[in-house]
């Protein structure tokens, strides 16, 4: 994948060929100013094989250039790999205004990203987003990391940003109804593997 005019693609994997089974490829989103994780799994609702993860580094260029790499390099993943959704993780509030300010556009400029390829675009929680991989909302980043290289089968912990993006694809899997699974759950308290 080339990557976009001066945004740095960190920890990229290229496809497996045991994932030719495996129908349908999400892509999680975390937004970030200067780091935007991503992580493209396909699954069938039951088992779930990455195909593609990494970070972002938009680094510390002028804001609005910011914006137009991370909507580049979301856009090149898309073109790339062709999702049929991308999974994007809500904004949560934050204490400093100015930050929860930059995370919205960043986040908006992944969602136009994706919107503009034609791709469903789903959001979560970062509690739902938790409770998907590690069973509880409260759970820590190391939890998260920890249960998305089990999950996963992956030799090394991916890093945060990386894990997050992979936890946002897999708790999109586990929430949807994908062609062979069933129908889509009502609530996690109605969920089962």
């Amino acid at each position: 994948m080339a990557e976009p005019d001066g945004c740095r693609i960190d920890n990229r994997v290229r496809a497996r060929p045991d994932a030719a089974h495996l129908p349908h490829r999400i892509l999680g989103i975390d937004p970030g100013s200067r780091r935007t994780g991503f992580g493209l799994i396909d699954t069938n609702g039951q088992r779930s094989l990455r195909i593609a993860s990494g970070t972002l580094q938009v680094g510390a260029h002028p804001w609005p250039e910011r914006l137009k790499r991370i909507f580049d390099g979301v856009a090149a993943i898309v073109s790339e790999h062709r999702p049929h959704d991308m999974a994007v993780e809500q904004l949560i509030f934050a204490r400093d205004p100015a930050a929860a300010l930059k995370i919205g556009q960043a986040r908006g400029a992944a969602l136009c990203a994706g919107l503009s390829s034609g791709v469903n675009v789903h959001e979560y929680s970062p509690k739902a987003v938790k409770r998907a991989v590690v069973g509880s909302g409260a759970a820590e980043k190391s939890q998260v990391q920890h249960m998305i290289r089990v999950l996963l089968g992956l030799v090394e912990l991916p890093g945060e940003d990386e894990a997050d993006a992979l936890a946002i694809a897999l708790c999109h899997a586990h929430s949807m109804c994908v062609p062979g699974r069933g129908r889509a759950t009502a609530s996690w308290r109605d969920w089962r593997p």
